[in-house]
């Protein structure tokens, strides 16, 4: 077995597993947020069981219209308000931040824990050694009544990244060079896990940057090795040299269409978001801030930083990390998931153009069907949002190394 399989076999209550054997599996953790916790709380309700599995294994987190964009909006806050109320499952309502930030915050995510969520990226915890598992909030509800969820052990892939990074790559630019190469589509249904010598190297921040993307490539779990167990049998191996990786961007209209910087250079822009469950951490703030500090946001370009959480928030305005970007000319928001969503707090028109570095880029992702959405790293798109146009890192100051 791998290291996937193993921690499957643990919670089934079972020797060992193999490929294709379907199962019951104990689950560590039932997360979901404003949008999708709404529908899995009906669904709930139509099960009829009194309690939840354990109400401190049920979480709910207000990130995607904080505060409500919409009546609609604030009826999903009130229903899961009430649903907590009632069975005592755990809420972070007061703009705490992204559902996978402050999970991980809260020390929620444990290695060799199954984590199951309504939302797509609950993949990030891979990066903390947990199999997290995205589901739809009817099978959210039946975890929520039972505590397990029944699955079908998937076939696993490595893909191994070794070497040194070139000055200027990030986290963001290694899952995006992996997506391009392999596609959407490349592992759907199937588990990955990422590890060798530059994987091993990263920071955690890196690392759920990573783990958050491995969905855009269509992998039902995301895995980090945490480089302290034998990795064990896989289907395939990949081998990736990181000096190959260069600054990269997914360009309209998927995270799978991926050329490097240096070919969409120019391109011209009228947004730049910094923010997300992908990108919107203190190292990312930090490094978009060295990049704006005593400079203008170009004429035209509406720039726009989401923290990840209020804990990020509290330590930019600590370090003046917010002063700079509000001198620079950009907006600050509260914690939350903002424009990624494409709900409110900056949307794209038909005739815009936006660098972002978040994680989607599909037709209306942030407004518009028709507008055109660049994702790429903190740093391309600070540097993009001073030039005005898609920038590759180095122009605006030097990079390190």
């Amino acid at each position: 077995m791998n290291i996937i399989e193993r921690i499957i076999a643990k919670k089934a209550n079972k020797d060992t597993v193999k490929v294709g054997q379907e199962l019951s599996v104990k689950v560590d953790l039932a997360i979901a947020h404003d949008v999708t916790g709404p529908l899995a709380v009906d669904q709930f309700m139509k099960i009829g069981v009194k309690e939840v599995f354990d109400k401190n294994k049920v979480v709910f987190v207000m990130d995607h219209n904080i505060p409500c964009a919409s009546v609609d909006s604030r009826i999903q806050h009130r229903t899961i308000h009430e649903f907590c109320d009632k069975f005592g499952a755990k809420v972070y309502g007061r703009s705490e931040g992204v559902i996978h930030q402050v999970i991980h915050e809260e020390g929620l995510y444990k290695k060799g824990d199954i984590i199951v969520g309504a939302d797509s990226h609950t993949c990030t915890a891979g990066a903390y050694g947990a199999v997290a598992i995205p589901l739809g909030s009817t099978e959210l509800a039946a975890v929520m009544a039972l505590g397990e969820l029944d699955l079908e052990v998937p076939e696993t892939y490595l893909i191994n990244i070794d070497g040194e990074l070139r000055p200027g790559v990030y986290g963001k630019d290694i899952i995006l060079y992996v997506i391009g190469k392999f596609g959407t589509n490349g592992f759907t249904d199937k588990a990955v896990i990422f590890s060798g010598s530059t994987i091993l190297g990263l920071t955690n921040e890196d690392k759920m940057t990573i783990a958050n993307m491995m969905i855009e490539m269509g992998a039902m779990i995301g895995y980090i090795d945490q480089g302290d167990e034998e990795i064990g049998d896989v289907k395939n191996v990949y081998n990736i040299k990181a000096s190959n990786i260069s600054p990269v961007a997914a360009c309209p209209s998927s995270p799978g269409n991926v050329r490097t910087i240096k070919e969409i250079e120019g391109q011209k822009i009228n947004q730049a978001v910094i923010g997300s469950c992908t990108n919107g951490r203190l190292s990312d703030m930090r490094i978009a801030a060295e990049v704006l500090k005593g400079r203008k946001v170009a004429h035209g370009v509406n720039m726009i930083i989401v923290p990840a959480s209020k804990i990020i928030l509290e330590k930019m305005e600590e370090e003046g990390l917010t002063k700079i970007f509000r001198e620079a000319g950009a907006i600050v928001t509260n914690p939350g998931c903002g424009p990624c969503f494409g709900a409110h707090q900056g949307l794209l028109s038909k005739e815009d153009v936006a660098i972002s570095s978040t994680n989607r880029n599909f037709p209306g992702r942030m407004g518009h069907k028709e507008a055109k959405i660049y994702l790429a790293s903190p740093r391309t798109v600070a540097e993009s949002a001073v030039k005005g146009c898609i920038t590759c890192p180095g122009t605006v100051i030097p990079l390190e190394g």
